[in-house]
């Protein structure tokens, strides 16, 4: 049983990693995340049990508090007492909504299992399906806790037989999901089942629980579940709680299936650590050992008003002090560490020093970031990037309402997008408007409601919505020459497979890595061997820059300026200055004057610019448009309402299942879209329908709307409503 201890208690066992359990709760939307923590900490003595469930303790914002909703995440370190045997488990409460999907990513690289909480009715919902997906793809291990059992009863009215058939099937749908994402050697370990003691049923607000191995020794059961919520005797529910608690059902199964760090650690810093595993610092990560290097990964920035900013992360291997000297590999500078903390709840302790395989809090290192890694070696290996499933779709122009608050803003912003890495801030260099891009309209309404909470009275505009440009067809060669005409650039362009696309958006492809490594997996996906070889760049949107020339002067030195050009097209493509996603770019020619004098970067970059502008406009150019998931509860006799609120907005009803007495029902809509559509659903169902939206694709913009919609972008960014032809880039010999 959880009770609650002092810091020196967790330090006395932080030491042996046996006892050391790091874990997540992840889950779709409203589905009793933060309520189950509550839970977890009445049960340790950090918050009082008369309050968890109603406390949402670890929604310390203000703002958190007030939408009921988690936004940021937070960590705690619990103790945990079971047979005799002490643990420490360090706990990460992710957000729900979609919106807030970067900070899943983020906690995922810190914690070796997962938590996946399930509404009983509503079962595996979208956001459930993509935060399982992200965790086994970090090789992290989950367990299932099915929450709010109480509604099969009161709501779907199902005797203990029925509800075991019921929850069967949310069982099988979830290993689905398992055999789907975790990889071969995995998958059939991985899976949850009762008499595995991997899943547990309960209802986190009324704080009871069980799993297998509770049942058996206690003699809970369905029936009694049933009774006590047919009575609706208040004293059978309590009776639950005290004969089952629900911190038992959850912690027990943490600490019986997730592995101890240093386990955990040999199966998963092959995957997020690129560097030599047989160096010195790779044998210390594998082993998680505290004797070693010290090497951490930070997953969370928090902006302390008095103590600065707060990193937070796992430790992968040495031992982190007061005073240390340390090294912030990507931002290439030296830091120190003024104070080693951990988390309590909503208060950081000192600690001073921890070893590896936990989760500390640094203060004192004002320039690190979300995803830097921190090490007491220079030069180390930095771990590998995080990838996001969803990126910016809307943005925003945000300023001061009085002139005068201009540097509170932008100070206001630079701590946002510190603690926020999904959040985009940019300047408009032709409006001087500074720009903020997030996941959604909701990601936005968060980050301008914190900037208010800071004293900042701001001006915002109506949102927009961010779009993409791409080409259907294969175009050119076409020429362009320099301003000096005396460099010709030859450049043809086709559209990147979709399977390449995919492979750059998660960094399975990418820059940095091996070059026979890449061209090996260009290679398998059908490249000759010759291009495959010649890969001059990549865009992390999505696009590449091939050099499939042979044998021409002075190439290598002008290769810098012709990125420079490649990188200018994939941030304004020629339909409307939006971002270019999936172009593959191939330089077949290239004409250098012999004199390095004109053949320098004012010279070759808008050359190379023009050829590719040029031969995109040749290549039937489209402008992509965000399409957004839309998942929808309402009540039976409100499909019909639904349905033409959503076809109304150039939306559609993809799918309808039947919850009992709610349909939950799955269907598409454009992020251009749903500005109000709020005030429509709310208007044509009475308010009875709950719903959220997800980012789903990029889809081209209709024909019947294609004109006008550049024409109005265009507009916006200053520019001529009509775009360029492909005879302004083209040059003749």
């Amino acid at each position: 049983m959880p009770k609650f201890k002092s810091t020196q208690d967790i330090l006395r066992i932080i030491g042996n990693k046996d006892q050391i359990r790091n874990f997540g709760v992840i889950a779709h939307v409203d589905h009793g995340k933060t309520t189950m923590s509550d839970s977890l900490l009445a049960a340790s003595g950090i918050i009082s049990p008369s309050v968890a469930g109603q406390a949402l303790a670890l929604d310390s914002m203000k703002l958190e508090q007030n939408r009921q909703m988690t936004i940021r995440g937070a960590n705690v370190t619990l103790f945990y007492e079971t047979d005799g045997k002490e643990y420490v488990i360090n706990m990460i409460d992710t957000p729900g909504h979609i919106d807030f999907t970067g900070r899943v990513t983020r906690a995922l690289r810190a914690i070796d299992g997962v938590v996946v909480v399930s509404d009983s009715v509503e079962g595996i919902m979208t956001q459930t399906e993509t935060v399982t997906r992200q965790a086994l793809e970090e090789r992290v291990r989950p367990v299932l806790y099915i929450n709010k059992i109480d509604r099969l009863v009161k709501e779907l009215k199902l005797g203990p037989e029925e509800m075991q058939k019921w929850l069967m099937n949310i069982i099988s749908h979830f290993n689905q999901l398992v055999d789907i994402y975790a990889e071969p050697e995995v998958k059939e370990k991985w899976k949850v089942s009762i008499q595995g003691n991997s899943v547990a049923f309960g209802s986190a607000k009324d704080r009871w629980g069980f799993n297998f191995k509770m049942a058996k020794k206690t003699g809970i059961n369905f029936k009694d579940v049933y009774d006590a919520y047919t009575s609706n005797d208040p004293a059978l529910i309590k009776s639950l709680s005290e004969r089952s608690p629900l911190s038992d059902a959850v912690l027990g199964m943490v600490v019986e299936h997730h592995p101890p760090p240093h386990v955990a650690q040999r199966y998963r810093i092959p995957k997020i650590w690129p560097g030599d595993l047989n160096s010195d610092i790779g044998k210390a990560l594998l082993a998680c050992d505290e004797k070693g290097p010290a090497l951490m990964m930070v997953t969370t920035i928090n902006v302390d008003p008095q103590a600065g900013r707060v990193a937070t992360g796992r430790l992968y291997s040495g031992t982190i002090k007061d005073g240390d000297e340390v090294y912030l590999i990507d931002a290439k500078r030296p830091g120190r560490v003024q104070s080693v903390n951990i988390y309590m709840g909503n208060t950081r302790e000192i600690v001073s020093v921890l070893p590896a395989g936990n989760i500390p809090a640094l203060l004192g290192l004002d320039y690190a970031i979300a995803g830097e890694t921190i090490s007491t070696v220079k030069g180390a290996q930095a771990f590998e990037s995080i990838k996001y499933v969803s990126e910016p779709v809307v943005t925003i122009a945000v300023e001061p309402k009085h002139p005068k608050d201009l540097p509170k803003l932008v100070e206001g912003l630079r701590t946002i997008t510190v603690e926020d890495p999904n959040l985009i801030v940019k300047i408009n260099e032709e409006t001087g408007e500074t720009l903020m891009a997030g996941m959604g309209v909701l990601h936005l309404e968060i980050a301008t409601s914190l900037l208010q909470e800071k004293g900042l009275e701001i001006v915002t505009t109506q949102p927009l919505i961010n779009y993409r440009e791409t080409i259907r067809a294969k175009a050119g060669p076409i020429m362009s020459k320099s301003p000096n005409k005396h460099n010709k650039i030859f450049m043809r362009v086709e559209p990147l497979p979709d399977d390449i696309l995919e492979m750059i958006r998660t960094g399975k492809i990418k820059e940095d890595m091996d070059k026979k490594e890449m061209a090996k997996l260009l290679r398998d996906k059908g490249w000759s061997a010759d291009e495959a070889r010649s890969v001059a760049a990549i865009d992390v949107s999505g696009n590449m820059l091939v050099d499939e020339t042979k044998g021409v002067q002075f190439l290598q030195e002008s290769m810098d300026s012709i990125r420079s050009g490649f990188d200018d097209v994939i941030r304004n493509g020629p339909i409307a200055h939006e971002q270019v996603r999936g172009v593959k770019f191939v330089l077949h020619h290239f004409v250098p004057h012999e004199d390095p004098a004109h053949r320098g970067l004012a010279q070759l970059m808008p050359a190379t610019r023009r050829a590719m502008l040029g031969s995109m406009l040749i290549a039937d150019p489209v402008l992509l448009e965000p399409i957004l998931g839309i998942e929808i509860k309402c009540p039976q006799d409100l499909i019909g309402q639904v349905s033409s609120v959503l076809s109304g907005k150039r939306g559609k009803l993809l799918n309808v299942e039947q919850k009992g007495i709610i349909a939950i029902m799955q269907g598409e809509v454009p992020a251009s879209e749903t500005f109000d559509l709020s005030e429509k659903m709310r208007g044509a169902t009475a308010g009875k329908a709950l719903w959220n939206t997800y980012f789903k694709a990029w889809q081209p913009v209709p024909n019947s709307i294609f004109r006008t919609l550049v024409g109005d972008v265009r507009k916006r960014k200053g520019l001529n409503p009509e775009p360029p032809s492909p005879d302004e880039f083209i040059d003749k010999e």
